[in-house]
């Protein structure tokens, strides 16, 4: 059975963690209940695998990590990436102290571990550090602000034009004071039927921008996610374009990331800030180049592209090149990023995703508490329990809890 158990006394365990030392990693499979939407309309209420990454040490001070695949904290590792932090990570770690935070980073960043099976296990060193010493990870980072604006992030291929205007006024009322549109993704909106990503829907997607821009008037701000569908430098301008004159906040990731130096013209010839790279691998490194290149006007990270250890390496990067770092998708640990930093560097929280028949509000059966609640001014609280702020819901995990799935983790030092 799992257990929090009871933690020493905080100055206790404080005066003594640098003899604590790490034994292991466990990834716990269990079986959650989610509804989401896809396609054009809400999807039946079906069971996904949601996964608790623990690292185990001899004092019996443990820390944890909620999923880690997909989109922050809601998605559970897959099976060979749940083997790689136990069958890897585990023996590569045993006997280090929990508390060597950056060496481990720099070790496990080195080992050529996916980016975001790093990222867990530094998102479950930080828990365990603030479990310990009895502090959220904002305030060991040097808490910056306990509250943060956000904005309701849309879901992909909502609907028409008119669907995605009552959805923003609906966030609106709702008190959210920004809203941010995906465009249609593996979705046709003139035969509402699945579709290949291309040609991409430039015509609808202008549209519903202007339908968005018009529901909501002038007072909310708006931003725009197309998920790097527009596959020429032309079609990313003439979308940029019409963004500029409905006073979009800002364009991301409109084209595919890997082709930089359409970014670098695109930046250069568009007034709207571009918001780049979300999903491109390489966590800080890949940003400073972005940077050095001046192919975005904002930078994007977030805590499973190199853990809150990374987050926080980017987020000073920009700060330094005077470039903001807005931080990608909603959960613990990149609520914790920005108690941690300045709103004139990180400015929003990206609250979603959000669709019609999405109860996102619903408090998830093993917390005991939402990460994210909104208030009526439109700002997010940033979790003040220990470490990343879980409330963890210990007997749900229990009695849903799936048997390992046999999976060969890739060794990554093993060349073929």
């Amino acid at each position: 059975m799992l257990s929090a158990g009871p933690l020493p006394a905080v100055t206790a365990t404080a005066r003594r963690h640098t003899q604590v030392k790490i034994t292991g990693f466990e990834v716990v499979p269990f079986e959650v209940l989610v509804d989401r939407f896809g396609l054009g309309e809400p999807l039946p209420a079906h069971e996904v695998v949601q996964t608790l990454t623990r690292v185990l040490t001899d004092e019996g001070a443990e820390g944890y990590y909620l999923g880690g695949h997909f989109h922050g904290d809601q998605d559970g590792l897959l099976p060979g990436e749940q083997a790689l932090i136990t069958q890897f990570a585990g023996p590569l770690l045993a006997g280090r102290d929990p508390f060597d935070r950056e060496y481990i980073w720099q070790q496990l960043w080195m080992s050529k571990l996916p980016e975001n099976v790093v990222s867990v296990i530094d998102l479950a060193l930080w828990d365990l550090a603030g479990r310990v010493t009895g502090l959220p990870v904002h305030k060991l980072l040097g808490g910056a602000r306990d509250s943060v604006k956000a904005y309701a992030s849309g879901v992909n291929s909502l609907g028409l034009p008119e669907d995605y205007a009552a959805h923003a006024a609906g966030c609106q009322r709702r008190g959210y004071r920004a809203y941010k549109i995906h465009n249609a993704i593996y979705w046709d909106p003139g035969t509402r039927r699945f579709a290949p990503p291309r040609p991409s829907h430039l015509d609808w997607d202008i549209e519903t921008c202007r339908a968005v821009r018009a529901a909501v008037g002038d007072e909310m701000v708006l931003m725009y996610d197309p998920w790097g569908t527009y596959n020429t430098y032309d079609e990313a301008l003439r979308v940029g374009r019409e963004l500029e004159r409905l006073g979009f906040y800002w364009y991301e990731q409109p084209m595919p990331e890997y082709r930089v130096e359409s970014y670098v013209r695109l930046a250069a010839e568009l007034t709207i800030p571009v918001c780049a790279p979300e999903i491109a691998e390489g966590g800080l490194y890949t940003r400073a180049e972005w940077i050095l290149r001046r192919a975005s006007d904002i930078s994007r990270i977030d805590v499973l592209r190199g853990g809150i250890t990374g987050a926080m390496k980017t987020a000073a990067l920009c700060e330094a090149h005077g470039v903001r770092c807005e931080l990608h998708m909603s959960g613990f640990g990149n609520l914790q990023v920005l108690g941690a930093t300045s709103e004139d560097v990180c400015e929003y929280y990206e609250r979603g995703l959000l669709g019609p028949g999405v109860d996102y509000d619903a408090t998830p059966p093993y917390l005991q508490a939402p990460c994210d609640p909104l208030n009526a001014d439109g700002f997010v609280t940033v979790p003040q329990g220990p470490g990343l702020g879980y409330e963890l819901q210990w007997d749900y995990i229990d009695q849903h809890r799936l048997p390992p799935t046999e999976a060969e983790p890739v060794a990554p030092l093993h060349p073929r």
